[in-house]
């Protein structure tokens, strides 16, 4: 096989190894399982991947690079934004059913914890260095630190993966999302929002 098979191969592994977490969660997901959902055998799935575990990280790292990606760009609301706009596909079931996986693990893995803390540090430094960008360009409100600002973000972004993974209806949270991307921003006046 070429290299671009080669990735070919291991994107689709991964896609279809997200779809098999969210459904069953990380211990659920057997290898039979994860043979069924791939199409493929242990062999050619762990030809790409050490083990289960290795495939699990692999399919949260590749979420976490998009995430990173998005963030740099357009800003952590626009990932939950990006997030309401699918938020009944199933790639995006999936995606939120790893991220609660994740979110399991690190409460219960400490190894895993310490494996993942590099790329939640990647996706938390994207978000101050976009908030700094918008800060410098007189977006942002200058009232209140970059690192609050920062929190604030994630925390709604955490609450709406939950409220989005518990399976509550997506409705029209856009005025929500509005509301949070105004919390952050200068008013057009110039001064702090009040």
């Amino acid at each position: 096989m070429s290299q671009d098979q080669l990735d070919a191969r291991r994107h689709e592994i991964l896609a279809a190894a997200r779809t098999c977490f969210a459904r069953y969660g990380y211990e659920g997901a057997t290898v039979r399982r994860l043979e069924e959902a791939t199409g493929l055998s242990r062999g050619a799935i762990f030809h790409h991947f050490r083990d289960k575990d290795s495939l699990f990280l692999a399919v949260a790292e590749d979420d976490a690079v998009a995430m990173v990606s998005t963030v740099a760009r357009n800003g952590l609301v626009q990932v939950m934004r990006d997030l309401l706009g699918s938020a009944n596909s199933p790639e995006t079931a999936g995606w939120l059913g790893s991220q609660l996986e994740v979110s399991r693990r690190l409460r219960t893995d400490p190894e895993f914890a310490k494996r993942w803390a590099e790329r939640s540090a990647a996706i938390a430094d994207a978000t101050r260095d976009r908030l700094l960008r918008q800060r410098d360009a007189g977006v942002l409100r200058d009232d209140v630190p970059i690192d609050v600002l920062a929190q604030f973000l994630e925390l709604a972004y955490d609450g709406l993966v939950l409220h989005l993974a518990m399976g509550r209806p997506a409705g029209d949270l856009g005025p929500v999302l509005d509301l949070v991307e105004e919390a952050v921003r200068r008013p057009a006046g110039g001064g702090a929002p009040r």
